[in-house]
C-alpha cells in the first residue's frame, strides 16, 4: 500500500512531461514586424546608395557607379572619373555613419553620378524619392546666395529639375523645387526665372529650417506621378512631413544621357548617406528610413 502514492507520482510526472514535449513541438509563426516590411520594400526599390565611407563612389547603383568632375555643365566631354574639384573631400569619422562628403568651400565646377538607371525616369509616370544627410548651420557656413545641396537635371534648376535649395541670405529658407520643362511653365521668359513669382509658386519652402551646427538633419524628396494630370512632391526632414504640392502638370522631359545628379552646388557643410528609390516611398518607410540603426548599409546587410 506504501508504493501507490510513488507510483502515482511517477506516472503523473509522465503526463506532464509529454504534454510538455508536445508542446515544444508545435510549429510557431513568425514575426513580421512592421520595420521588417519597410526595410524589404526600401531595399528593393534602390536604385543608388553612396555612404562616402569607401571613398567617392557609390557603394551600389543600377547606373554608373562613379563619381565624375566636369569643370561646367556645357563641357561635359571634359568629364573626368574621380574627385577633381577643390574645397570637397571625404571627411573621416564625421558623417552620421562613418564618413562624409565635406564642402568647405563654393568652388568652381561640379562633381555629380549620372543619372542614367540611377534615377528611375519614366516619360509616362515617374515616381521616385531622394534622401541624404546634411550638417551644416546656414546662417554662418554658407556663403551669400543661392545654395543646392543636390540638383537634378539635364539643363539647370528651372527646366525639368529636382532639388532643394537655401535661399540667397540670412535668414535663410530651405525649399524643395520640382519643376517641369520651362517652355511649359514659361513660355514667354522675362527676366530672372528665380525671382518669377510663377516659378516661386511651384516651391515648398521652409522657414526656420531645424538645420544645427554639428547635428544631422535628415531630408526626404518624395515624388509620384510626374509626366502626368496629378503629379505630387512632397518634402520631409527628420521623418516629417514639410510641405506638398499637388497637381503637378508640366512635363519633365530629359535627354537622359545628359542628366546628372549634382552635389553641392554653392553648398558649405557635410553630406552623407545619399541614396535614390524608384518609388514614392510610404510614411512607415521614411519613418524606418530615417531611424535606420546602421545607415543604408544595413539594407543591403
Amino acid at each position: 500500500m506504501r508504493l501507490y502514492p510513488y507510483f502515482f507520482f511517477v506516472a503523473l510526472l509522465s503526463v506532464v512531461s509529454c504534454k510538455t514535449e508536445t508542446t515544444k513541438k508545435e510549429p510557431t509563426t513568425p514575426v513580421t514586424s512592421k520595420e521588417n516590411v519597410s526595410e524589404a520594400a526600401l531595399k528593393s526599390s534602390l536604385t543608388l546608395y553612396a555612404s562616402f565611407d569607401n571613398g567617392i563612389n557609390a557603394d551600389f547603383a543600377l547606373g554608373d557607379s562613379q563619381l565624375y568632375s566636369v569643370p561646367n555643365r556645357r563641357a561635359r566631354d571634359s568629364a573626368q572619373v574621380g574627385l577633381h574639384k577643390s574645397g570637397v573631400a571625404i571627411s573621416k569619422e564625421e558623417g552620421r555613419y562613418g564618413d562624409a562628403l565635406l564642402f568647405t568651400e563654393d568652388s568652381k565646377g561640379y562633381i555629380y553620378y549620372p543619372s542614367k538607371n540611377n534615377i528611375a525616369y519614366n516619360l509616362t509616370n515617374w515616381n521616385g524619392a531622394i534622401s541624404f544627410w546634411l550638417s551644416l548651420d546656414p546662417t554662418t557656413d554658407l556663403d551669400p546666395g543661392y545654395c543646392d545641396p543636390i540638383q537634378i537635371t539635364d539643363v539647370s534648376y528651372n527646366d525639368a529639375a529636382i532639388w532643394v535649395d537655401f535661399t540667397k541670405e540670412n535668414p535663410r529658407d530651405f525649399r524643395l523645387g520640382v519643376i517641369g520643362d520651362r517652355t511649359s511653365w514659361n513660355p514667354t521668359p522675362e527676366g530672372a526665372d528665380n525671382e518669377n513669382p510663377i516659378f516661386n509658386e511651384q516651391l515648398i519652402p521652409v522657414s526656420n529650417p531645424p538645420f544645427v551646427k554639428g547635428t544631422w538633419t535628415h531630408i526626404l524628396i518624395n515624388y509620384t506621378g510626374l509626366n502626368t494630370d496629378q503629379g505630387k512632391a512632397a518634402l520631409y526632414m527628420n521623418g516629417e512631413l514639410k510641405g506638398i504640392r499637388k497637381e503637378i502638370k508640366d512635363p519633365f522631359t530629359w535627354e537622359l544621357d545628359n542628366s546628372n545628379i549634382y552635389l553641392g552646388l554653392g553648398y558649405i557643410g557635410l553630406m552623407d548617406e545619399l541614396s535614390v528609390y524608384d518609388k514614392h516611398l510610404s510614411q512607415e518607410e521614411i519613418t524606418t528610413l530615417y531611424t535606420l540603426e546602421k545607415g543604408v548599409h544595413q539594407l543591403l546587410d
